[in-house]
């Protein structure tokens, strides 16, 4: 299954990612959300730029996607930020499962109000029921998860989280299609954002440096979920869409929820077990080979490979019809 090329380097990337607000959770109450987004970001990105620093230059010197690149590093700064501040308010599982559930969805209306015709109806379904279960995992959160009514808080920081998520994934997609390589493109995107967020790092990081626990968390959240997921993300979108791709990082709120109900304590009730079991079938729907539709290829550098639409579809692009003519 060529599909495979792009799902399985996205479904490690989400397993990685699935683990931050179980370290987070061990990191002491000096060190801030913001402090925790800010350093992951920073250093990862510093590291990404620095593995392609080459390319991630031409990249950001090509006037022609500077629009895409723009906007990405826009999602690239919120993102962390909003998404450890909702885990912070609302619990590592609510945190988590409102932002990337949430993702699909602003990812979808995104590629709607660019292709109109790009989406199938499988990835509806699989993303409807994916958000169904999600739902059903917040309505059986633990009851005394933000006793102090922060959650509402917590959830609307998740929400601009998913649409700060779903932007830089649908702009580093585009530069991508443009012909750029997804190292060279995570590395610009992420290099640039990580220069955005050092005002936010030097501002409250300091409790960062306090002990070897603190370092050794946050050295971990930047190499494992930032560094080493982002480099698999990048390398999946280069056979994916966009929209399959967040919906692939659904697992991520799977893993993120069953690490919090086994080291970190957190409990569900039945409700939110149902809501994991329709998680996982939804993702698994989503990977599923079609065998019902051709494989148009798309040529890039003289090479043709399969391009791979919004769950399982395959469509040519532009540049496809181009090289034809």
């Amino acid at each position: 299954m060529r599909e495979a090329r792009g799902v399985a380097p996205i479904l490690l990337a989400a397993v990685l990612w699935g683990t931050t607000g179980t370290a987070a959770h061990f990191l002491p109450g000096s060190v801030g959300p913001l402090a925790t987004g800010a350093a992951t970001m920073a250093v990862g990105g510093a590291l990404l730029f620095a593995l392609s620093s080459l390319g991630a230059l031409r990249v950001i010197r090509d006037r022609s996607i500077r629009p895409h690149l723009v906007v990405g590093v826009v999602g690239v700064v919120l993102y962390p930020l909003a998404f450890y501040s909702s885990m912070h308010l609302a619990g590592v599982m609510m945190g988590t499962v409102v932002s990337l559930a949430s993702a699909p969805v602003f990812a979808g209306l995104i590629e709607f109000l660019r292709d109109p015709g790009g989406l199938t109806r499988r990835w509806a379904a699989c993303t409807a029921i994916a958000l169904v279960g999600t739902a059903l995992l917040v309505i059986g959160r633990p009851a005394d998860v933000a006793a102090d009514g922060s959650a509402p808080l917590g959830v609307l920081l998740g929400l601009v989280a998913g649409l700060s998520y779903a932007v830089y994934t649908d702009s580093s997609h585009r530069m991508i299609a443009r012909g750029h390589g997804s190292s060279a493109t995570m590395g610009a995107l992420f290099g640039v954002g990580a220069l955005c967020l050092l005002p936010v790092l030097i501002a409250t990081g300091a409790p960062l440096l306090a002990e070897a626990r603190t370092i050794g968390i946050s050295t971990y959240l930047a190499i494992g979920p930032m560094f080493a997921a982002y480099l698999l993300f990048g390398a999946g979108l280069r056979h994916v869409r966009s929209s399959t791709a967040t919906t692939l990082t659904l697992i991520e709120p799977l893993v993120a929820t069953v690490l919090a109900v086994l080291v970190v304590g957190e409990r569900l009730d039945p409700v939110g077990w149902t809501g994991l079991i329709l998680l996982m079938a939804s993702v698994f729907a989503l990977v599923a080979p079609d065998r019902t539709k051709p494989e148009p290829v798309l040529v890039e550098s003289g090479h043709a490979r399969p391009r791979v639409g919004g769950a399982g579809r395959l469509r040519t692009t532009r540049r496809t019809r181009s090289a034809r003519r």
